[in-house]
């Protein structure tokens, strides 16, 4: 993850992330939790609106803005990729696992958390756009 000094965060001496250290990290965090299989074999959710999941073998799948994306590409291109296609222009963003290190992958998910948080937040204090006839 992108540091204020623009440094990214890395633990060199840590161990290669999988699959499992993806669902702890992003289940420790406030709302998360694993839904049934839809595209993803793994999905986080806060408030039903998804900011994470596991893709194919060795990859997590975040949903970032596309400012964040291109901050995290830059920055440790050998760990982040856009998603190809229509997908990666939205801001959604693979994490290589074995190359990002426990500090970078908590970072990264907790960077997509709170955005999610965020936008939640912003999207319940909208009033609806229907009315009841008692009205």
């Amino acid at each position: 993850m992108p540091s204020d000094d623009g440094q990214i965060l890395r633990n060199l001496g840590s161990h290669p992330m999988t699959e499992a250290d993806f669902r702890r990290i992003a289940l420790s965090l406030e709302g998360g939790r694993v839904l049934p299989r839809r595209i993803a074999s793994f999905s986080c959710r806060r408030q039903e609106i998804c900011f994470a999941g596991l893709a194919s073998r060795g990859y997590g799948n975040l949903m970032l803005t596309l400012e964040q994306q291109a901050a995290f590409v830059e920055e440790a291109p050998e760990i982040f990729l856009p998603i190809p296609g229509g997908w990666g222009k939205m801001g959604y963003t693979h994490i290589r696992l074995a190359a990002a290190s426990e500090d970078v992958l908590t970072g990264a998910l907790r960077t997509a958390w709170r955005l999610r948080i965020d936008k939640n937040a912003k999207t319940s204090r909208k009033k609806p756009m229907w009315r009841s006839a008692a009205e």
